[in-house]
C-alpha cells in the first residue's frame, strides 16, 4: 500500500510502498476514502523538517531539553546517534480521516466489513490507503453524511473539546482569535450553541467566510471594527469568552484576548501560539486561562487508546469517542457545515506536490483532503461542484468556398463604443476587407456607423443579413445577453462568425452555439479573446521559452468602478461584470500556461464586485485573478507575474515588460526596448488572423475547443461563488 511520510532530518516528503498494517485485536482495519490535511498542524512540521540543524532546536526547545537530558545520562556519542537515528527516519503525517471497514479483529462488535467510519490519531488515521484504528479512535459514520465531510471527524472533536473547555452558555458573547481550519469550526459550534461569535483574523477571506458561517462580526487584529462590534454587542463589558486559534510567534492574540475579555472571563488555548500572559492584565480582571487537550478526554492515554478501556460515562461524560461521534451526528443533521471550508479535493497520488504548494503559497487554503482511488458515488460521497465543458462535434465540410481574388465582405451585428473604438478603426483601412452592412436596433446608430466607417449598406434587418450570401464574416458586437442567441444563427446560415466576449451567459447558451455547429457543420467561429495577439505579451512569452515545471501565474486587474446607468450593471439580464469580460484574462492565463483549465475555484467579499479566482491546470500550474474594482484610478489597469522554472515574466498593462532568469550563465535580465506609443492589446493582429483566416479558409486562429473551455471556466467561476467550492471542469466526451 501507498503512505504519506516524511523525513524530519532532511525535509524530504515521498508516498511510499509500506506493507499493509496487520488487523490486531480491539481494532479494525480501515481503507481510506477521504484523509484530511491539518493546515495548521502538519504545514507546521513540514516547515520545521525544511530547517536547520539550529532552527529546528530553536522551534522545539521541548526536544532540546530531551537530549541536553540524554546526554547527562548517556553521554554525547551515544546521545548524538541516538538523535540522528531518530531524525534519519521516515515519520507519518495525518491524523484525520474517513474510510471503510475492511477487516474487524477481535472483540469489535459494534461494526462490521463495509461499514462507513471516522477515524481519529497520529498513530492510527494516517494519509496512508489502508490504517489499523483502535475501538476508541473510530466512530460510525451516520447514514446520509458524505464520506468528505466525516473526515473532518478529528479537527472537529479538536474545536469541540476548546468549546467544551470555554463552557459556554445561551447568550454569551464569543471572542475567536485565529480563522483558520480549528477557528472556523469553533464558529460554528458556538453559533450552534447560542452563542454570538466576533471573529479575529488578518485574512478578509477568512473573516468573509466566518461571517458567511455565523459569526456576528470579523475583522483583523488591528482594527477599531473588532472592538466597536466587541463593545455593541456586551454593552462595553467584554466577552464572555475567548478562543485562541492562532498559530505562531506572536504575542498578539494572548494581549488581545485580555484588552476584550470581561471580568473574570474565561480564555481558552486550542491552537499553538505564543503566550506570554501580561501579568498585570490578567491578574487585574482575574481571567480564567484554560488548555484544551486535543480531541478530549482519553488523549494521550495508552489504556484508553490503545487497549480501549472506556471512561464510564458518569465520570466523564465526553471522550475523545464520544467527541468524535458527537460531531459526526452535528454534521448529519446539518448543524455545522465543513463543505465551505473545503478549498482544494487533490488525488492522493499527488500528495508530495499539494504539500510542497501549501507550503510556498501557491495553494491558499483553509482545509484540503487527499481523494483515495477507488471511491465510488454509490459510498456516500457528495460530488464536488462540477461544470461540464462540453464536447465539440462538427458535421461536415467547415470553410466555405470563395474567390480568392474578391475582397472580404463583412456585416457588423451592433455599433457600439467598442466597436467603433477598438475594431472598426483597424477594419476600415485595411487592403482586401469590405464593409457591406451594419445591422443595429435603431436607425440613427446605424446611419451613424455607414457615415463614419463607410459600410455600403445600413439596415435594421437581421434576416436579410443573414440570408445575404455575398457576406463572408459577421461580427456579433451587440450586448451581452444576444451574443450567444445570434452567433448561433449566423452559425446556421453559413457564416463565419466573430463575437465579442462574452460568447455565452449560461451552460445552456453554450449549448446551443455548439449545437449549431454540430447541426450546419460550421465551426468558423472567433470569439474577441485579444490579449493572446497582443505583440509585447507575444514577444515576451517567445523569450520565456518553453517550461519545464509547474509555473504560478498572477493577474491583477484593477477593472474600477462602473459609471452609473451603465448597461453592465443590468446583471439580471447581461450577467456580472467578470461574467462579461472574464474570459479576456482566463484565455489569456491558458494561452501562457498552454493549458485548458481543470478546475475553479472563486471567491468574493461580500457587497461588491471583487473576485478572487485560482485556475489549476493539468501540469499541476496555477493562475490567479484578481479582478478589484476598488483600486485606486490612477494604478495600471492590468499587471500580470509568470513564475517557473527560475524566470519571472513581468508585463505591466501592455506597455512595458521584463524577463528575470537565473541561468547557467548567471542572471539575465530583459526589458522591452522601447514603450509603445500607445497601448496594444492585441486587437489590431487578432482581426489580421481573423481576415486571414476567412480569406483562405484556414485555421481559425484560436481552436473552438480553447474557446469553449474558457467560456464554461468563466461560467465556473458563478458556479463557485453559489456552491462556495472549488468547481471541477469535467471534459464531455
Amino acid at each position: 500500500m501507498k503512505q504519506v511520510v516524511q523525513n524530519y532530518k532532511s525535509g524530504e516528503l515521498a508516498v511510499l510502498d509500506v506493507p499493509v498494517p496487520g488487523c490486531k485485536p480491539g481494532g479494525v482495519l480501515v481503507r481510506s476514502a477521504y484523509s484530511l490535511i491539518s493546515t495548521g498542524t502538519e504545514l507546521m512540521k513540514v516547515s520545521e523538517a525544511g530547517m536547520s540543524m539550529l532552527g529546528k532546536a530553536r522551534s522545539r526547545p521541548d526536544q532540546v531539553a530531551k537530549v541536553m537530558q540524554s546526554v547527562a545520562t548517556n553521554g554525547v556519542p551515544a546521545t548524538y546517534r541516538k538523535v540522528m537515528g531518530k531524525l534519519d527516519s521516515y515519520t507519518p503525517l495525518g491524523y484525520s480521516l474517513c474510510g471503510v471497514v475492511e477487516q474487524v479483529g477481535t472483540g469489535i462488535d459494534d461494526v462490521k466489513v463495509g461499514d462507513l467510519v471516522a477515524c481519529a490519531g497520529n498513530e492510527h488515521a494516517l494519509h496512508a490507503e489502508l490504517n489499523w484504528v483502535p475501538k476508541n479512535l473510530y466512530a460510525p459514520v451516520p447514514d446520509g453524511l458524505a464520506p468528505r465531510h466525516a473526515a473532518f471527524g478529528t479537527v472537529g472533536s479538536i474545536a469541540m473539546q476548546g468549546v467544551r473547555q470555554g463552557e459556554p452558555q445561551l447568550g454569551e458573547v464569543a471572542l475567536v482569535i485565529g480563522l483558520g481550519l480549528i477557528g472556523q469550526l469553533v464558529v460554528q459550534l458556538l453559533t450552534a450553541s447560542g452563542v454570538r461569535v466576533v471573529g479575529v483574523d488578518p485574512d478578509p477571506a477568512r473573516c468573509e467566510l466566518a461571517e458567511r458561517l455565523g459569526a456576528a462580526a470579523c475583522g483583523d487584529p488591528a482594527s477599531a471594527a473588532v472592538e466597536a462590534a466587541v463593545a455593541e454587542l456586551t454593552g462595553g463589558h467584554g466577552v464572555d469568552q475567548v478562543y485562541l486559534a492562532a498559530g505562531g510567534g506572536s504575542n498578539q492574540p494572548v494581549e488581545l484576548a485580555a484588552r476584550l475579555c470581561r471580568d473574570r472571563g474565561r480564555v481558552v488555548d486550542i491552537g499553538k501560539c505564543r503566550l506570554d500572559l501580561p501579568w498585570n492584565a490578567y491578574y487585574e480582571k482575574e481571567l480564567d486561562v484554560r488548555f484544551s487537550r486535543s480531541y478530549g478526554p482519553g488523549r494521550y492515554d495508552p489504556e484508553y487508546e490503545l487497549e480501549g478501556r472506556d471512561y464510564p460515562i458518569g465520570y466523564v461524560r465526553w471522550t475523545e469517542r464520544r467527541n468524535l461521534a458527537c460531531f459526526l451526528d452535528l454534521l448529519a443533521r446539518g448543524r455545522v457545515d465543513v463543505e465551505p471550508l473545503v478549498s482544494h479535493v487533490a488525488d492522493f497520488d499527488d500528495a508530495v506536490e499539494t504539500y510542497r504548494r501549501l507550503k510556498d503559497g501557491d495553494l491558499k487554503a483553509v482545509a484540503v483532503l487527499f481523494r483515495y482511488p477507488g471511491q465510488k458515488e454509490e459510498a456516500g460521497e457528495a460530488q464536488a461542484p462540477t461544470v461540464t465543458v462540453p464536447a465539440v462535434r462538427r458535421g461536415g465540410a467547415s470553410a466555405p468556398a470563395r474567390s480568392a481574388n474578391r475582397p472580404v465582405r463583412l456585416a457588423f451585428l451592433g455599433a457600439g463604443n467598442y466597436a467603433t473604438s477598438m475594431l472598426l478603426p483597424h477594419l476600415a483601412q485595411r487592403d482586401g476587407v469590405e464593409l457591406s452592412t451594419v445591422v443595429t436596433t435603431t436607425a440613427l446608430s446605424a446611419a451613424n456607423a455607414q457615415r463614419k466607417f463607410g459600410f455600403a449598406e445600413a439596415t435594421t434587418d437581421l434576416d436579410a443579413v443573414l440570408g445575404d450570401k455575398s457576406i463572408d464574416a459577421v461580427f456579433v458586437v451587440t450586448r451581452h445577453s444576444s451574443h450567444a442567441e445570434l452567433t448561433r444563427r449566423a452559425l446556421l446560415a453559413g457564416k463565419t462568425v466573430f463575437v465579442e466576449k462574452p460568447l455565452a451567459l449560461t451552460e445552456d447558451e453554450l449549448a446551443g452555439v455548439l449545437a449549431a455547429v454540430e447541426e450546419s457543420g460550421n465551426d468558423r467561429l472567433q470569439v474577441g479573446f485579444n490579449r493572446r495577439f497582443a505583440p509585447l505579451l507575444q514577444e515576451a512569452r517567445k523569450r520565456f521559452g518553453a517550461r519545464t515545471g509547474p509555473a504560478s501565474l498572477r493577474y491583477l486587474v484593477n477593472a474600477g468602478r462602473l459609471g452609473h446607468g451603465s448597461w453592465y450593471l443590468q446583471q439580471d439580464t447581461e450577467g456580472s461584470r467578470f461574467a462579461g469580460e472574464g474570459g479576456h484574462f482566463i484565455d489569456t492565463a491558458s494561452w501562457l500556461l498552454e493549458a485548458d483549465p481543470v478546475s475553479v475555484y472563486a471567491v468574493a467579499p461580500s457587497g461588491n464586485e471583487d473576485l478572487q479566482v485560482v485556475l489549476r491546470y493539468p501540469d499541476g500550474s496555477t493562475a490567479t485573478i484578481s479582478y478589484v474594482t476598488n483600486g485606486a484610478a490612477g494604478f495600471p489597469k492590468e499587471t500580470l507575474d509568470l513564475v517557473a522554472d527560475g524566470k519571472v515574466l513581468r508585463l505591466d498593462d501592455f506597455v512595458r515588460a521584463s524577463l528575470y532568469s537565473d541561468g547557467t550563465a548567471g542572471r539575465k535580465r530583459w526589458v522591452s526596448s522601447r514603450l509603445p506609443k500607445a497601448r496594444d492589446k492585441g486587437q489590431s493582429a487578432e482581426l489580421a488572423a481573423f481576415i486571414k483566416a476567412v480569406r483562405t479558409g484556414g485555421p481559425m486562429p484560436v481552436p473552438l475547443e480553447s474557446l469553449v473551455a474558457t467560456t464554461s471556466a468563466t461560467l465556473a467561476v458563478q458556479a463557485g461563488l453559489v456552491g462556495g467550492a472549488p468547481v471541477t471542469l469535467a471534459r464531455a466526451r
